[in-house]
C-alpha cells in the first residue's frame, strides 16, 4: 500500500520556520568518539581545539554534549541538573565559556521517561523529559542552549505518537524565546520512521538513519548500525525536503576516526556536503591528523553545503556502480559529485545539460584539488573505487529549476504512488490518497520523470497491461514521458500506450500500468 497509509492521521503540517538553520549546522557531537565517557574539561578542551585548528572560523560553531550529562536525579522542582562530578561548574557555565569562545552550546535530551544510555542501563537514572517538556524547554533557555538534539530510543509508539512528542518539545522551546535549533531522531530504538515523512514542519533537522558506525558499508539497509554507503541509499531519495531551515540529517560524521581509508573519508565528506547535510564532525579534535583537518576544513565543500539555497543534491543518474549527484547553488553555478559505488577506478560521467546548466563553454572546479578545467559539455573523471570527484560548474546558463509535482488521476482523484516508498529497481507504481511525502512527489527532468531518486521506467518488454515501475535514471527512451495537450502520459519508447489506471479502479492501491492510449478519465492527470 502506500506510505500514506502510515501518515494519514498526521500528515506534514506548514514548515517550522524558528529562524534558524537557515544553512545546515556545522559542529562537533561528543558521542561517536566519547559516549558516556564526557565531562566539562574534555568540552571545553574541543572548544579550544576548534578555535585554533580554524574549524569554527569556517562555520564550525556548534558544540553539542550528547548523552549522559545528566546528573542522575533532578532537584527538589524537577529541575534537571548537570553530573556534579562530571560537570561540577554547571551547565550554565560550560554554555558561557562556549559562548565566550565564539561558539554555541548543544544538549542532548529526550521524548521519554530515560535517555538511549539510561534505557541500555549504562548511565543511572531516568531524566528524560516525559512529562517535564516546558520546564526542560525553560532550563535549557536559561543555560543558554542553543541546539537541543532530541531522541525518541524508545520501542514505543506509533509515527503519529513520535509527530505529538516531537511537537511538543518544539512549541515548549518557540515559548521561551530562545532561538534554539532543533535536532530530533525518530529512528533509535524504533521502526525506523525518519525516511517516513518530511518532518520539516516539526524539527530543523531530523535523522532519516539507524546510527551511523565508523565503516564504509555493513550491509544494512536501514538497520542498526549504518556504514556510509549504507546511509546514502537512503539519504539521497528525500531530496525534496530540504530547504533553509529544515535538513535531512543522514547522522555525525566519522571522517578521522579510522576505520576507513582516506578516499572513503573524503567521499564521506563530500557526499555529505552536496546532501545539505549537517557537517557534525564526531572525532576528537585535539588529536586530529593533518589529512583529517584536510578533510574537515575543505573551503570549496564547505561553500557548497552552506550555499543559501539550501538545497540538497538531486540524484541524475545511477547504474549501480556509477552516481552522479547535482545541487544547484544560488549564483547559478551547479555542483556535481560523481561517486563510483563500486571497488576498482572507474570513469564516471554526465553532462552540463543533465545537471541542468544550458550553453556550450562551462568551467569545472575540482573541490578537492582547487584545479579548473574547461568543458564544453562533458564532465567526466576518473574516480577511485568509493571515491566522489566533485566539480562546482559554471558558465553557460541555468536552466528553469526543476519543478516537484504530484500527479492526480482524474478519475480517482488519488495520486501516482511509488508502492510502501520502495526504492529498489523494479517497485512498481498505484495510485493512493494523496499525500505529501516524498514517493509522490514526481520531478520532470528533461522527458524524466524522478522520484525518490529513481525514474518512472516502462520495462524494455512492455506489452499493453505492462505495470509502470521504478529504476535507476539511464537516459533511455522507455524512461522518457510526453504529457499530451488532453491530459494523457505517454510512452516515449511505446508511443501507443499511455498511463493507465488499471480496470479504470479508483481504490487505494490500484495497479498503474501501460496501456493503449484512449484518453478516458482512469488516463488523464492532473499535476498537483
Amino acid at each position: 500500500m502506500g506510505l500514506v497509509a502510515v501518515l494519514r492521521v498526521a500528515p506534514p503540517a506548514q514548515a517550522l520556520e524558528n529562524g534558524v538553520a537557515r544553512t545546515p549546522p556545522m559542529g562537533w557531537n561528543t558521542w561517536n568518539t566519547f559516549g558516556c565517557n564526557i565531562n566539562e574539561t574534555l568540552i571545553r578542551q574541543m572548544a579550544d581545539a576548534i578555535v585554533s585548528n580554524g574549524m569554527r572560523d569556517l562555520g564550525y560553531k556548534y558544540v553539542v554534549v550528547d548523552d549522559c550529562w545528566f546528573n542522575p536525579n533532578r532537584d527538589s522542582q524537577g529541575n534537571l541538573q548537570g553530573d556534579p562530578s562530571r560537570f561540577s561548574s554547571g551547565m550554565r557555565a560550560l554554555g558561557d565559556y562556549l559562548h565566550s569562545r565564539g561558539l554555541l552550546f548543544g544538549i542532548y535530551q529526550v521524548p521519554a521517561a530515560e535517555t538511549c544510555a539510561q534505557y541500555f542501563n549504562g548511565y543511572p537514572g531516568a531524566t528524560g523529559s516525559l512529562g517535564h517538556e516546558a520546564q526542560d524547554a525553560r532550563q535549557f533557555a536559561a543555560w543558554g542552549v542553543d541546539y537541543l538534539k532530541y531522541d525518541w530510543c524508545s520501542p514505543a509508539g506509533s509515527i503519529n505518537d513520535q509527530v505529538v512528542a516531537f511537537a511538543r518539545m518544539r512549541d515548549a522551546l518557540a515559548a521561551t524565546g530562545r532561538p534554539i535549533v532543533y535536532s530530533i531522531n525518530p529512528n533509535s530504538i524504533h521502526e525506523k520512521t525518519g525516511p517516513l515523512r518530511n518532518w520539516g514542519d516539526v524539527a530543523n533537522m531530523w535523522r532519516t538513519t539507524e546510527d551511523i558506525t565508523n565503516a564504509w558499508d555493513t550491509g544494512q539497509s536501514n538497520g542498526f548500525p549504518m556504514g556510509i554507503q549504507n546511509i546514502v541509499n537512503v539519504n539521497v531519495p528525500l531530496a525534496s525536503y530540504a530547504r533553509p531551515g529544515g535538513f535531512t540529517d543522514p547522522d555525525m560524521m566519522e571522517v578521522g576516526r579510522g576505520g576507513m581509508t582516506d578516499t572513503e573519508m573524503r567521499s564521506h565528506f563530500a557526499l555529505w556536503a552536496v546532501m545539505a547535510s549537517p557537517l557534525i564532525a564526531g572525532n576528537d579534535l585535539r588529536s586530529a591528523s593533518a589529512a583529517t583537518l584536510t578533510i574537515l576544513r575543505n573551503q570549496n565543500l564547505i561553500a557548497i553545503n552552506q550555499d543559501a539555497l539550501a538545497l540538497q543534491a538531486a540524484q541524475v543518474s545511477n547504474d549501480g556502480t556509477r552516481r552522479v549527484l547535482a545541487k544547484r547553488l544560488s549564483n547559478g553555478d551547479v555542483a556535481v559529485a560523481l561517486f563510483n559505488q563500486g571497488s576498482s577506478t572507474t570513469t564516471v560521467s554526465t553532462t552540463a545539460a543533465a545537471i541542468g546548466k544550458s550553453g556550450s563553454s562551462f568551467t569545472l572546479r575540482d573541490a578537492w584539488t582547487d584545479v579548473t578545467s574547461t568543458t564544453s559539455g562533458s564532465i567526466s573523471a576518473s574516480v577511485p573505487g568509493h571515491g566522489t570527484v566533485v566539480y562546482r560548474v559554471s558558465g553557460g546558463g541555468t536552466a528553469s529549476p526543476p519543478v516537484t509535482f504530484r500527479l492526480r488521476g482524474e478519475a480517482s482523484g488519488r495520486c501516482l504512488d511509488v508502492n510502501n516508498s520502495g526504492t529498489a529497481n523494479g517497485t512498481q507504481l498505484l495510485i493512493w490518497d494523496c499525500h505529501t511525502a516524498a514517493n509522490q512527489q514526481f520531478t520532470q527532468n528533461g522527458q524524466a520523470l524522478q522520484v525518490l531518486g529513481k525514474c518512472l521506467d516502462a520495462p524494455t518488454s512492455t506489452v499493453a497491461g505492462t505495470r509502470v515501475q521504478i529504476w535507476d535514471c539511464n537516459g533511455s527512451t522507455n524512461q522518457q514521458w510526453i504529457f499530451n495537450g488532453n491530459g494523457t502520459i505517454s510512452s516515449v519508447r511505446f508511443p501507443a500506450l499511455c498511463l493507465d489506471v488499471n480496470g479504470a479502479a479508483t481504490a487505494n492501491g490500484s495497479a498503474v500500468i501501460a496501456w493503449t492510449c484512449h484518453g478516458a478519465a482512469n488516463q488523464r492527470w492532473t499535476r498537483a
